[in-house]
């Protein structure tokens, strides 16, 4: 064959492969765009030759692409979240099926074509995971879920064997101060894989695990179909190797033979704080882990996505951590290729046939599929430039564009002062601190407080502490080495040239990492500055520990604190706002006595209820229990599941939404943490600038008419909400029988559908247990307080009556509803009304309730309405896709005000109203809008 024939002949077989796999683009990465944030991708197979992509969307959408990019099907199915997805051959006619588990307990089986062949649902437990084994020539559908049962079903989607967790699980729940844990011996399915043997058989694990904060479980090994495991291994490190290393939840799972003995072995991925990301293996031949740990990752919370690589020198391990991927030999970590690009993603999987990895969106809001060409030597160099389109990209021309028109906005002459903002946490870097500095000398608003981070605490002695617990706790992050003369100076030191310093006073873990005496001292040497005191997690539902924590060091605290300009932030977690504040132990808290004091805030980690708690803390801020309250965005907000945790988002729109929203309502505590401070800092120059104001309570007309208040709440309301790390507490009959106001709230139901009766689907409008950072609220923001009337209320507490604190337009229009987390309760509590009835006459109230208010607004967005002049309101829209943005339209109705005027303030766009009383705007993908509302008279 002479030269030319032989290129021409190599040129044509290049042409075919790459039309047989679809791949004609020569760039190493190919990116299409879906419109959807894509949290989980799957390679299918739909003949030998011909393969194509499954995407699993943010909300449950599957969506196939060919290689080329081009859209396939795509198929709605529940409109929930899929928690896993597999793809196999099941009726064995050479084309994949697409399975799902999805969170609202059912699962889905789709064909090629995207169409749905069948589903199969036993509860309302989420479903959470899914695979296939093929077993003397059938195959089946094995899932389990959060009820603890592992499903066998046929080819055809019937039920063919239900094994229960608690014939096999060896789980064992220990709490050292905690009662109310689970049963022992059950276990839920983090993860049900098949591997392949090398004689062609199929075994069946099961990861089993019964907390997904802190437990990884055990790996159960079945033959098909059979009732118990033929091994059970517990995931667990030697004595030598557990100093070393933390073992947290896992967040993946693959199969490779490792060790090239024909059987498939497991490796597995941490999903953790990057501190302690881990890639365990589990060798079959050798029944032993070995635990690779990864380094060098910035702060955060992800998942050790993991691949392997076949080389001449033996297997190497492909890991996405962060925005990294590492490349390396297991036995050799010290010899790791790190490539560090800017965006971390949500998922990642190899296409071994074609040696191709796809990843799923970034994590900060992206809705790309990315393909990487593993065989293209350029891909190391192109995934460190890789910068999404789609989404990412928009967002961040629609922030440029709203930073370019607020620097020509002037605030208006008719706008009132905004309440001051107080910065606690941020660290501003070098690049920024011109406009700090501005924002300093020129508005003087927002306040950044000098944010004190200490390694080292106070060694004291404890056994002035007359309680046991908090006589030996201590918190594992911390070094308790200071004297009390050393903790002092070096605290106070800090207020010099600053307004004001923030730093831990304590944790949950230990409160006491400071003398109360030394705290003390610390205000006094503070000379009027500005000092906040953090105290993260301080819940304990033990009464006796309780009482001690706010009878020797809150209330005594607080008392000293006051007209010393200092505040104790409360950082709590779950439902605390809406349910242990209403605890005995707390009365004083609640009462208002120390309300220049105390700042409830929260820890948004582990949660899947954050429109209750900002119910919770505006509803204590606008009774007068508090006069500010606060709020916090750091990159484990995104962890309403520990065993998936996705918490990487290097662009923090998410955040800006969420601040905005907040701030907008009132907040004036803000403890961020410093994700991109450049991108973030349009927040600092909105509040300064006074497009985003910061309103008095009594200027808040978005609040709803119609409140909820907290009696003694309800024992198991309280447990339930507390217990977000445990996942084994599922009980149907418990479920059928009771039905609670709020309700799965526990750790058995991320993402899960929430019934039609609980307050965050009647009054919040959300419908799933999951994120809800910005819930529409679409009646008005409805309180959730103290109670105001009736036997529930407390008579002359310090805070007086909610209506004196509100908008005089509430004065006589508000209506209360009474509440234990469990049933309604009339205000002289005679009569007990059921939730799952009840809850329709408080919604119908609501609704009509509504039209008392001058500004209601539906659609995908959080609202808030300001009077900020005397003839002037303020409408803050944001649009609420948090991690999933989206462009929105909200439908703004006015209900008792005919405006004068309408008007965007940064752009200038003046709207009209329609006959209807209605008016549409459109929110873009990952913004806000300010519009303010001229009035022909004032309010």
């Amino acid at each position: 064959m002479n030269k030319l024939n032989y290129i021409t002949v190599l040129s044509f077989l290049l042409i075919f492969n790459s039309t047989v796999w679809g791949i004609q683009d020569p760039n190493p990465i190919k990116s299409i765009n879906t419109g959807y944030t894509i949290l989980k991708v799957r390679i299918a197979d739909k003949e030998k030759t011909s393969a194509y992509l499954v995407g699993s969307s943010y909300e449950g959408t599957i969506v196939a692409y060919s290689y080329k990019g081009e859209l396939l099907w795509e198929n709605k199915l529940s409109g929930y979240m899929n928690h896993d997805v597999w793809c196999g051959d099941i009726d064995n006619d050479g084309k994949d099926e697409i399975v799902t588990a999805n969170a609202d307990g059912t699962i889905y089986c789709l064909n090629f074509k995207g169409e749905l062949l069948w589903k199969f649902k036993e509860n309302a437990a989420p479903m959470y995971a899914v695979s296939i084994i093929k077993h003397s020539n059938e195959c089946y559908v094995v899932a389990g879920g959060f009820d603890k049962n592992i499903y066998y079903l046929s080819k055809d989607g019937k039920l063919i064997k239900r094994i229960h967790s608690n014939s096999f699980s060896i789980e064992k729940p220990r709490s050292k101060y905690r009662k109310d844990i689970p049963k022992p011996n059950e276990c839920t399915a983090n993860f049900i894989r098949t591997i392949k043997m090398k004689d062609g058989s199929q075994n069946l694990v099961v990861l089993g695990t019964n907390n997904h904060m802190n437990v990884p479980g055990t790996l159960y090994f079945f033959k098909p179909l059979e009732d118990k495991p033929f091994k059970t291994v517990k995931i667990q490190a030697s004595s030598d190797i557990k100093k070393k290393i933390r073992i947290r939840p896992l967040g993946d799972f693959k199969t490779a033979d490792i060790d090239n003995d024909g059987n498939e072995d497991i490796i597995l991925g941490s999903s953790s704080h990057v501190n302690d990301i881990l890639v365990t293996t589990y060798n079959l031949k050798t029944d032993r882990f070995d635990f690779n740990r990864i380094t060098k990752v910035k702060f955060g919370y992800d998942i050790a996505h993991n691949a392997t690589l076949k080389t001449e020198k033996g297997i190497k391990y492909l890991t996405r951590v962060g925005s990294q991927i590492h490349i390396y030999n297991p036995k050799k970590v010290n010899d790791t290729e790190r490539i560090v690009s800017k965006y971390a993603y949500n998922d990642m999987v190899k296409d071994t046939k074609r040696d191709m990895l796809i990843l799923g969106s970034a994590q900060s809001g992206g809705s790309c599929i990315h393909i990487i060409n593993l065989q293209n030597s350029n891909w190391k160099p192109a995934f460190k430039a890789l910068r999404p389109k789609g989404k990412i990209q928009e967002i961040i021309e629609n922030t440029k564009i709203t930073r370019y028109n607020l620097k020509k906005y002037k605030k208006p002459t008719y706008q009132n002062n905004s309440q001051p903002v107080f910065f606690m946490t941020e660290k501003v870097p070098e690049s920024q601190l011109s406009l700090k500095h501005k924002i300093d000398k020129t508005y003087g608003n927002p306040i950044f407080l000098n944010s004190l981070h200490m390694k080292n605490v106070e060694d004291f002695d404890r056994s002035v502490l007359s309680n046991d617990k908090y006589r030996k706790t201590r918190d594992r992050r911390k070094k308790y080495t200071l004297s009390q003369k050393e903790a002092v100076n070096q605290i106070t030191n800090q207020y010099e040239g600053e307004p004001g310093v923030a730093y831990w006073a304590g944790h949950g873990n230990d409160p006491f990492m400071f003398n109360i005496n030394t705290t003390k001292k610390i205000l006094d040497k503070a000379n009027g500055k500005k000092t906040v005191l953090i105290y993260p997690e301080v819940e304990d539902h033990n009464k006796e520990n309780l009482d001690f924590l706010v009878g020797e060091l809150l209330y005594p605290l607080a008392e000293y604190a006051q007209n010393r300009n200092a505040n104790i932030f409360l950082r709590s977690k779950n439902i605390f706002w809406l349910g242990s504040n209403y605890l005995s132990s707390w009365s004083e808290l609640m009462s208002g006595k120390y309300a220049d004091v105390f700042v409830p805030s929260m820890e948004e980690t582990t949660d899947k209820s954050m429109e209750l708690s900002l119910a919770g803390r505006m509803g204590m801020w606008t009774s007068g229990a508090v006069n500010g309250w606060g709020t916090r965005a750091v990159p484990d907000n995104v962890s309403f599941d520990r065993s998936r945790q996705l918490g990487y988002q290097r662009l923090p729109n998410h955040f800006l939404r969420m601040l905005i929203f907040h701030t907008a309502n009132g907040a004036q505590y803000i403890n961020n943490f410093a994700v991109d401070q450049e991108y973030l800092s349009i927040y600092w120059e909105l509040i300064a600038k006074g497009a985003l104001y910061v309103p008095k309570r009594n200027e808040i007309l978005s609040i709803s008419p119609v409140h909820i208040s907290m009696k003694k709440p309800d024992h198991h309301f309280l447990n339930d909400g507390a217990n977000v790390k445990w996942t084994t507490f599922y009980d149907e009959a418990f479920e059928s029988k009771h039905k609670y106001v709020f309700s799965r709230l526990n750790g058995t139901w991320p993402g899960a559908p929430i019934t039609d009766w609980d307050f965050s689907k009647y009054a919040a409008g959300v419908n799933e247990r999951r994120l809800n950072f910005l819930a529409p609220y679409e009646y008005g923001m409805v309180l959730i307080t103290p109670p105001q009337s009736g036997v529930y209320a407390e008579k002359n507490a310090p805070r007086g009556k909610l209506t004196e604190h509100l908008h005089p337009l509430y004065k006589s229009i508000m209506k209360e509803y009474i509440t234990d987390g469990h049933n309604y309760y009339s205000n002289d509590g005679s009569t007990t009304y059921k939730a799952d009835i009840y809850y329709k006459t408080i919604q119908d109230d609501l609704k009509e309730s509504s039209k008392k208010l001058p500004i209601t607004v539906s659609g995908d967005v959080a609202w808030v309405v300001a009077q900020i002049g005397p003839k002037q309101l303020r409408l803050t829209l944001v649009e609420n896709g948090y991690i999933n943005p989206k462009k929105a339209t909200a439908k703004v109705r006015f209900n008792s005000i005919n405006p004068l005027s309408i008007k965007d303030i940064l752009n200038g766009e003046q709207f009209m109203i329609k006959n209807d009383d209605t008016l549409e705007i459109e929110i873009p993908l990952g913004g806000f809008r300010f519009i303010d509302i001229e009035l022909k008279s004032s309010l």
